[in-house]
């Protein structure tokens, strides 16, 4: 069985959109047991979290999980989530990026609904189960 590959998108787009002087942002899906994030941030059990070179610091992503220091309201917090929680990983300025299958079981299978060479994307704020979802604008 293969592993997952959605560490190997995340670290590509998070490199992809720095490379373009754009911020990358990430969706978390706050209600995993092992993500630490600030709760008060946390919308619909989703929160969206910079992780630009200057937002994040020492920022990790590994196979098994993200991790970085942020500041929150002047206040340094230690972020961490399993891979498996990330749910997107987009640009801010252009919604540009990739959206993951939460129901993944982490073995390889498909990135999800992503971008790959189409048009920009754009967040929208929820659905019906209330996801963040990024659909193609023309």
């Amino acid at each position: 069985m293969m592993t997952s590959n959605r560490p190997y998108f995340i670290r590509a787009l998070h490199e992809w959109i720095c490379d373009n002087n754009m911020t990358p942002y990430i969706v978390i899906n706050a209600t995993d047991n092992n993500v630490n994030v600030p709760k008060r941030f946390v919308e619909n059990g989703k929160i969206i979290l910079n992780i630009s070179p200057a937002a994040a610091h020492a920022l990790q992503i590994n196979n098994d999980y993200i991790e970085f220091m942020a500041r929150f309201s002047g206040a340094a917090m230690h972020i961490y989530a399993p891979i498996k929680a990330v749910v997107a990983i987009y640009a801010s300025e252009n919604g540009r990026g990739m959206v993951f299958n939460e129901d993944e079981d982490d073995g390889g299978g498909g990135g999800g609904n992503g971008n790959e060479g189409g048009g920009p994307t754009t967040p929208t704020t929820t659905t019906k189960k209330g996801k963040p979802q990024l659909r193609v604008v023309k």
